[in-house]
C-alpha cells in the first residue's frame, strides 16, 4: 500500500526524499496516530526514518526524511538555519499588480481560530517571495519562495495581498474549483450526473528542494511533477480563462 501511495525521488543510506500526495498528513496526527500520514507509510517500508521538515497535509510534493541520527541532526540544522531553497507552485485568484514581489508581514496563530495564522506587527517575522509564471483571465500561477518556515505561511502571506490559494479551506475564497467556473455559460452538464471539482484541495505543491547532502555536503537538488489534478486545471485554465 505505501508504495502505492507514496512516489519515492530518491533513496540512499542517510536520507529519503518523496513526492507526497495531496490528502496525506506528513507525520503522525497528534490526535489520531491512525490518519494516512507519509511517516508510518514510509516505515512500514524502511523502517525507523526521522522527521526533518513537513508539509501541510493538502499541499502536495517534496518532503525529505532522514534514516540515520547523523542524517537527521544535519538536515535538521539545514532546515532550522533555513538554508535549503524550497521552491512551490501556486494557483493563486486573480492576478497581482506586480510580475514579482516580496511578503514579509509578521505571522501569529490567530487567537480567534485556533490552528490559523494570521499576520500581525507584533508576530514571528516571515519571508515570502513570488513570481509570476502563467496569467489567466481569473487566476494566476505562481513560484513561490520561502526564506523562513511558519505555519500556512504561504497561503496566510497570498491570502493578505488578495490572491488566495485556490482551494484553500481556511484561508481562500472557494473550497474546490470547478470546470463550470472556468467556462462559464460554455458550460455543459452532463445530463443526469453531478459535477466533480477539477481541484478539489489546495492548489499548492512543493516542487523544487535544493540542499546539502548530508554526508558530503555537495549540493544536491530535487524536483517533484505536478499532479494529475493540478496538470488538469491548468489545461483548461489555458483553455478555457485566456
Amino acid at each position: 500500500m505505501a508504495k502505492q501511495r507514496l512516489e519515492v525521488l530518491h533513496e540512499e543510506e542517510s536520507f529519503l526524499v518523496i513526492n507526497k500526495p495531496s490528502g496525506v498528513l506528513s507525520v503522525p496526527d497528534r490526535y489520531d496516530q491512525d490518519l494516512p500520514n507519509a511517516k508510518h507509510l514510509l516505515q512500514g517500508i524502511y523502517g525507523d526514518i526521522l522527521t526533518v521538515h513537513r508539509i501541510d497535509k493538502d499541499t502536495s510534493g517534496l518532503l525529505s526524511f532522514a534514516r540515520t541520527a547523523d542524517a537527521h541532526r544535519n538536515l535538521s540544522q539545514q532546515f532550522a538555519a533555513h538554508s535549503p531553497r524550497k521552491v512551490y507552485l501556486a494557483l493563486v485568484e486573480g492576478i497581482p499588480l506586480e510580475d514579482e514581489g516580496v511578503i514579509e508581514t509578521p505571522l501569529i496563530e490567530d487567537p480567534r481560530k485556533p490552528g490559523r495564522m494570521t499576520t500581525a506587527a507584533k508576530g514571528l517575522s516571515a519571508h515570502t517571495t513570488y513570481k509570476v509564471v502563467e496569467k489567466y483571465a481569473n487566476f494566476s500561477l505562481l513560484e513561490v519562495g520561502i526564506k523562513t518556515g511558519r505555519t500556512h505561511q504561504i497561503r496566510v502571506h497570498l491570502q493578505s495581498i488578495g490572491h488566495p490559494v485556490v482551494g484553500d479551506p481556511f484561508y481562500g475564497r472557494r473550497h474546490e474549483l470547478f470546470l463550470s467556473s472556468i467556462k462559464g455559460k460554455k458550460y455543459r452538464k452532463a445530463k443526469g450526473k453531478q459535477e466533480r471539482p477539477l481541484m478539489g484541495r489546495t492548489a499548492l505543491q512543493a516542487y523544487q528542494l535544493q540542499l546539502e547532502h548530508p554526508i558530503s555536503g555537495e549540493e544536491v537538488s530535487f524536483e517533484a511533477d505536478l499532479p494529475k489534478d493540478f496538470r488538469a486545471t491548468l489545461n483548461q485554465l489555458s483553455r478555457w480563462d485566456k
